[in-house]
This record gives C-alpha cells, structure tokens and sequence, in this order.
C-alpha cells in the first residue's frame, strides 16, 4: 500500500509540497528571531513542523529500503545523513569561528572551543551540556541526529516482527513517559526543558506514524483550518508553560500532519499562489536558512537593535542561497551521481 506522497513528481530529489511546508516552518523561525514581540510562538511551531517532518521522510526512507531489501543498510544511511547535514554546518562553524575570535559581538570568544565540541558532536540538546549565545539553535540539530541514531533500529525491529503499530504506541507511550519525567524533574523552571531531546520526540512519533498508518486521502478543505491553528500557535507566547511539551506540541504536529497528507501530493506549482511559490523557493534553501538566521540576528542585534531583525531575514535568503548554490546542492549531486540515483528527500 503506497503512502502519502510516494510516485509524485519531485524536483531535484524533493517533493514541491514538501518544500512549501519547509518554507513555512523556516519562516516562522526567521520571524520569531526578527519580530520575537509579534511572533512569540513562532520558533515553537516552526521547529515541531521541522521535527514531524522529519519523522515522516526518514520513516519513509527506511521502509522503502526494509520493503525492498528486507534491513537497513545503516552506513549508507548514516553517510546520507552526514551528505546532507554536515557541509553547510561545516561552513557556518568555520564563520562562526572567524566571527567570534575577531568582532565577537556577544562576547562568546572564551567559550568558543567547546561550543564548536558541541555544535559538531550533535550534543547542545544534553542537560549538562549548556550551548548559548549564536550557536544556541544547534540543539534541533542535536534532536533530530539522535532521533534518527535510535529510530532506524526500532523500526528495523517492528518491521521484522511485524509489530509496526505496536512500536508507535509503545515509542509514544515511552518518550511522552520521559517528556513527563523530566518537566517533574525541573519543575517549578519547565522552560528549561525547552531544549531537551525528551521535551520533543513524540514529535517525530507523530510524523512516522503519519507515514506508516496516515490515511490515503486527507481533505483539503482541511488546510485552512490547519494553517489558522499554526498561525494562532505563531502569536502566542508559548514557552515557560508546561503545556507546551504535553499538548500543545503534539497538536502543532497533528496540524503539521495534516499539511503533510495533503501538500506530500503536489505535482507541480502552475496554478498555486505567488506567495506558495516564494514558501517552495525558500523551503528548498531552508537547512542553509535554520543554520545562518539565528547567529545572523544575534550578531547584529548589539549595533542594530531593532533593524537587526529585518536586515537579519535579508542577509539570511542571501546566505541560504549561497549555501545550496556552492555547498549543499553540488555534495547532493555528487552523491547521487556515485549512487546512480535521485536522492531522497531531506528535512531540512
């Protein structure tokens, strides 16, 4: 039984729909970091978006591979992964590097080596591991590495046994469990738990299950209302509240869920609103976008003040751009030229 968004016309490796919701997640982040009075919410809904889409291509990915070769071919998978993530953050690492040791705008030089240790060891998410200042949304990096060291195998594991519902529910139960855990463990400060790895992967349970068990077809009618629950979500302060984790996460998810079972079908962009194409154009460039915005914003804010969020969402189309021209887009090729094979869709 096919899924959502399997055989459709893709462009360059990536579904059209797909970069639309990638572009509106790395939006909402971009105007979180410019407008953070007007747009709360919008980093917390834009990162779930981000998380559930990535639980919903990775588990695609893995069970194409387990229908057609019955395993996982797990160095291929992690050299994938490596392809994809690790050339753009390497150019970012070697700016931010040159940034801190010369201007320094936010006085972060005497910490500058371990924090290049964690953004290039996936570990800013860990509780004794504090990363702050411009390299701080490096922790969605560490979330999503370590979601995918630890579902591939469980669901090699359900898939052999069968058990593939099974292991949603009980993978749920079990990271819902540690979300719970830990908000007990810091209360009464549950917004210490924002950049926890246990405060957000029943995020990814969510997009892999809407992969593994979502209906064939979903109503677009229901598009509206999904985007109007985000957009409400995007103007509300989110963070600090203990709901966050336990509720309001899952449903930005199941909203998110419900865009991916209708826009996972686009063909193509003709007949679709100007304002969808810049969203597809921006969410093709949106791993270069997440990784440049944050420190791009920080740096300027000290000198800037308020107009370093605008010139921040300039300098970071221009950065992105450059990324997926010169970094992310010839690595991408040159993988699926050894490969003999269009790619698969990344997350970000």
């Amino acid at each position: 039984m096919s899924r959502a968004g399997e055989g459709q016309n893709t462009r360059g490796g990536q579904i059209v729909g797909l970069n639309v919701l990638r572009g509106l997640a790395v939006l909402l982040v971009m105007l979180r970091h410019a407008f953070p009075d007007i747009f709360p919410g919008a980093g917390v809904v834009g990162i779930v978006m981000f998380f559930t889409l990535s639980g919903y291509l990775i588990t695609g990915v893995l069970t194409k591979e387990l229908a057609g070769n019955g395993r996982i071919d797990y160095r291929r998978f992690y050299l994938r992964r490596a392809r994809r993530l690790l050339p753009a953050l390497l150019a970012m690492v070697v700016v931010f590097i040159a940034v801190t040791a010369t201007v320094d705008p936010l006085d972060e030089s005497g910490s500058l080596p371990s924090t290049v240790a964690v953004m290039l060891t996936f570990t800013g998410n860990l509780p004794v591991i504090h990363l702050g200042g411009a390299a701080f949304h490096c922790w969605t990096l560490a979330t999503e590495e370590q979601f995918y060291l630890v579902w591939p195998a469980l669901l090699a594991l359900a898939w052999t046994r069968r058990s593939v519902t099974a292991a949603l529910v009980g993978t749920a139960v079990i990271v819902l469990a540690g979300c719970v855990a830990t908000l007990v463990w810091l209360w009464p400060y549950p917004d210490n738990a924002y950049g926890l790895p246990t405060s957000w992967f029943v995020c990814f349970v969510i997009g892999a299950a809407t992969r593994l068990r979502g209906p064939e077809w979903m109503s677009a009618k229901l598009v509206p209302l999904a985007l109007a629950g985000l957009a409400v979500l995007s103007v509300l302060p989110l963070r600090g509240h203990v709901l966050t984790y336990l509720l309001i996460g899952p449903a930005i998810a199941t909203l998110t869920a419900a865009l991916l079972l209708v826009w996972s079908r686009w063909r193509e962009l003709a007949d679709r609103a100007l304002l969808t194409r810049g969203l597809a154009a921006l969410g093709l460039v949106s791993y270069g976008a997440y990784l440049w915005n944050y420190p791009l914003t920080l740096w300027l804010r000290p000198e800037l003040g308020a107009v370093a969020g605008p010139l921040g969402l300039v300098l970071t189309i221009v950065a992105a751009a450059l990324s997926w021209r010169f970094i992310e887009q010839p690595v991408m090729r040159g993988g699926r030229t050894r490969r003999g094979r269009p790619s698969e869709a990344a997350p970000r």
